[in-house]
C-alpha cells in the first residue's frame, strides 16, 4: 500500500457536494429514458447488464447516507490517498449486493428518487469532518465525497460505453476531482520525480524514481485526457491501447506506465 503519510491536496467541500449531486443527477436523467431493451443489454463489467450497472450507481451513492445514519467511529483509518487500493478487497460482496439491489427494485426511477432525496437531506446537515465508518475503513465525509465523484464518473463512462447514443453528460467538478484523485494515487504508488504525468486540465503530478527534474522540459513526460486517464487507472483500458489509439502520449526511457496500471479496478 502506498505510504499513509503521502501529502494530498485539497479539494472544497462545498463544490464536491455539489458535484457528486450533480452527476449523480445526471445518471439519473439518463437512466429514466433508457428502454426495457437497453437495461438488459451487456456492459464491460463482467456479466453486468446495463440495469445492474444503474442500480449500482444508486448503491454508490446511499453509501454516503447509510454511513452518516451509523454510529460515528472513534477514529479516522483510510486516507484519501489510500482509497483507490482498498477498494478491490470488496468486490465480491459489492457484485452480489449489486444484483439484488436490480432484483429488488424494478422501478429504477423510485431507486433513484429515493437515493436523491436521502443524500440530499444528508449532505444538508452533516459536516465535513464528520467521519464515516465505510466498508473500506473510516474515514472523514469530506474524503468520502470525493471517492464518490471517482464511483460516479466511472460508472458514467461504463453506462456511455455500455448504451449507444447515450452520452450521459459529466459534471466538471467531478471530472476534475476523479482526475486528481487517480493522478494523485499514481504519485502515491510510484513516488519520486523523474517523471511527469499531466492529464490537462485538471492534473500534473510527478512520480517514478529515478532524477529530480529541475528546469525546462522534463525528459520523461506522459500527457493524456481525463476520460483517457481514468480510464487507465481503472482497468477500462490498457496502457498499449491508449498509446496505439493515440489516446496517450509518452516520451522518455522513465514514461513506461504500463506496469503501474491499473490502480484500481
Amino acid at each position: 500500500m502506498p505510504p499513509a503519510k503521502k501529502r494530498t491536496r485539497t479539494y472544497d467541500p462545498a463544490k464536491t457536494r455539489a458535484a457528486v449531486l450533480a452527476q449523480f443527477g445526471n445518471v439519473r436523467e439518463a437512466v429514466r429514458g433508457l428502454t426495457p431493451e437497453q437495461l438488459a443489454g451487456p456492459t464491460r463489467l463482467g456479466d453486468w447488464t446495463v440495469r445492474e450497472l444503474a442500480a449500482h450507481v444508486t448503491m454508490a451513492a446511499e453509501t454516503v447516507s447509510r454511513n452518516l445514519e451509523r454510529d460515528e467511529p472513534a477514529k479516522a483509518e483510510l486516507t484519501l490517498l489510500e482509497w483507490p487500493f482498498a477498494t478491490g478487497a470488496r468486490a465480491d460482496d459489492i457484485a452480489e449486493g449489486t444484483r439484488e439491489l436490480a432484483r429488488a427494485n424494478p422501478d429504477l426511477d423510485a431507486l433513484y428518487a429515493h437515493t436523491e432525496q436521502r443524500l440530499a437531506e444528508h449532505l444538508a446537515a452533516a459536516p465535513g469532518a464528520r467521519l464515516l465508518a465505510t466498508r473500506t475503513g473510516s474515514m472523514t465525509l469530506a474524503d468520502y465525497l470525493v471517492t464518490r465523484t471517482v464511483e460516479l464518473v466511472v460508472h458514467t463512462d461504463d453506462l456511455n460505453a455500455a448504451v449507444p447514443g447515450l452520452d450521459v453528460p459529466y459534471d466538471r467538478q467531478a471530472l476534475a476531482a476523479c482526475t486528481r484523485l487517480l493522478a494523485d494515487a499514481l504519485a502515491a504508488k510510484a513516488p519520486g520525480a523523474s517523471t511527469e504525468v499531466r492529464v490537462p486540465p485538471y492534473a500534473v503530478v510527478q512520480c517514478v524514481e529515478g532524477p529530480r527534474h529541475t528546469r525546462g522540459t522534463p525528459p520523461n513526460v506522459v500527457e493524456t485526457d481525463p476520460l483517457t486517464w481514468i480510464r487507465l487507472a481503472t482497468g477500462r483500458m490498457e496502457w498499449k491501447a491508449a498509446l496505439d489509439e493515440a489516446k496517450a502520449s509518452a516520451s522518455g526511457e522513465r514514461a513506461d506506465l504500463g506496469g503501474l496500471l491499473p490502480l484500481m479496478r
